[in-house]
């Protein structure tokens, strides 16, 4: 497993950068360096959309099911290297091994590989009147990705960009970066056309504002934090580029009074908790009846005090580190902002777990009598914090829930589906499970609200990477 990295992927090569500089790539488990990876500048970003642009023309006139055919041999590749994926994974991120096996090292390979079943679901020509309507790529896309969920954020963005006929310029997290490198060995092993797909790594601040600056780029697709969002619209919007974005948020699960309290809190407490909570769809409110507050609260400390703190790699680990030194102090503040602003602490804390100094470990914590105007019931946290909310009636809670600056995800448990469903159809946000609704990796993915603009994944992702032109004959 090489994590020593010196060299970008450029116009379908390997070449050094335009500079020497080097930044670490840091183990949060132990808090030791692991690899280094290039610190890319804007010459590298010029080279790199240079190369694009200049390869544009041909793949995008290469049929689409070719296209299609090539993004899903991409996951075949990823499928001969999943085992030293997922550890590579774990690694930099300090996701539990079994997770990252599952989620950090399976779902890119189906997001590729999807490709050919996701195209046949587009009409990528159709007759209105005497227009022929044409969906045709947009051109070269700026794919800016996040640490979180690394390689399956740069599948949601190169596998259907490539797919539409796009070619792409990625800068990955410059915190959980290596992955993306294993990633491009499977891609020049394919031998796409040069300039197809290019890699520069390197700060937000440098290589990403470079890529979203530069005038051959036609399109940004971003996922990351609102503020950073925010920021690139406003680039977007000076240079009139298209922008995706899938940015935070602050899910609300509602149990309403008919609920299975005992299934409804359990599974929003382990969606809460999953990786750390470093997951932009947690379920971080959880909304109860005030008559069974009590009830749900010792539930959740219950579910909360079950989880296994430990190192990642470790059989029946549950809950990793946070990603870096700053990211598990800035839970930890927001910890202890929950206890100044008045909510009842019921497990956990700022404190590090017992046994675990080392690390960047932090404990599950519970909060309740939250109410929804606090700090850790409206800022989206990143870490493993769940605020129970009560409220009077079905109507108070659709109001707490959507009380919110975001609106990306959410959760609604009842005994009566139509109940339920009710209810979910009144909540302002993107994407919401009823009655534990399993995750659809093909269904549309994106906000409302500050979560952002436009969807991923399946065919509404593919459509994102589409211009439509009509001919008129």
């Amino acid at each position: 497993m090489n994590t020593e990295r010196d060299e970008l992927f450029i116009d379908g090569a390997w070449t050094s950068p335009s500079g020497s500089q080097t930044m670490p790539v840091e183990n949060p488990t132990t808090e030791d360096v692991m690899g280094h990876i290039p610190e890319g500048d804007a010459q590298d970003v010029d080279r790199a959309v240079k190369a694009a642009a200049g390869a544009l023309d041909e793949w995008s006139q290469v049929p689409a099911e070719e296209r299609a055919a090539y993004v899903a041999k991409i996951a075949e590749g990823l499928a001969a290297r999943q085992t030293e994926l997922a550890e590579l994974v774990t690694g930099e991120l300090g996701m539990p091994i079994n997770w990252s096996n599952m989620i950090q090292a399976g779902l890119p390979q189906l997001t590729f590989g999807s490709m050919p079943d996701v195209l046949s679901q587009v009409a990528l020509e159709e007759e209105i009147g005497n227009a022929l309507v044409v969906r045709e790529p947009r051109g070269v896309v700026a794919a800016i990705t996040p640490w979180n969920y690394p390689l399956h954020q740069i599948a949601l963005k190169i596998a259907p960009a490539l797919t539409a006929g796009n070619t792409v310029v990625l800068k990955p997290s410059e915190v959980v970066p290596l992955n993306a490198f294993l990633l491009f060995e499977v891609i020049e092993e394919l031998g796409l056309p040069a300039g197809v797909v290019n890699l520069v790594t390197g700060t937000g601040p440098v290589v990403g504002q470079a890529l979203a600056e530069h005038s051959l780029v036609d399109m940004i697709t971003f996922t990351g934090s609102t503020g950073t969002g925010k920021r690139l619209g406003e680039v977007a919007a000076r240079q009139v580029k298209r922008i995706a974005l899938e940015l935070g948020g602050k899910s609300a699960n509602i149990i309403l009074d008919d609920a299975d309290l005992e299934q409804a809190v359990g599974a929003g407490v382990f969606n809460c908790y999953l990786n750390s909570s470093q997951t932009c769809i947690a379920q971080t409110r959880m909304l109860v009846p005030e008559s069974r507050l009590d009830e749900a609260t010792d539930i959740a400390l219950t579910n909360a005090q079950a989880q296994v703190v430990g190192d990642p790699m470790a059989e029946g680990t549950t809950l990793g580190p946070l990603v870096s030194a700053a990211q598990r102090d800035r839970v930890r503040n927001y910890i202890d902002k929950g206890v100044a602003e008045g909510a009842t602490l019921v497990t956990g804390g700022s404190e590090a777990p017992e046994g675990l100094d080392k690390g960047y470990f932090v404990q599950p914590t519970v909060f309740t009598n939250v109410s929804n105007d606090m700090t850790i019931a409206q800022e989206e946290i990143f870490g493993p914090v769940l605020s129970i909310i009560p409220y009077r009636d079905d109507d108070h809670a659709v109001e707490i829930a959507n009380d919110s600056q975001y609106g990306l995800s959410g959760a609604v448990w009842s005994g009566d589906d139509d109940r339920a469903m009710g209810v979910a159809r009144r909540i302002r946000t993107g994407q919401i499970e009823v009655n534990g609704g399993s995750f659809n990796p093909m269904a549309p993915f994106g906000g409302y609200k500050q979560s952002g603009h436009g969807r991923e994944a399946g065919k509404f992702g593919l459509e994102e990477f589409f211009e439509v032109k009509a001919i008129l004959r």
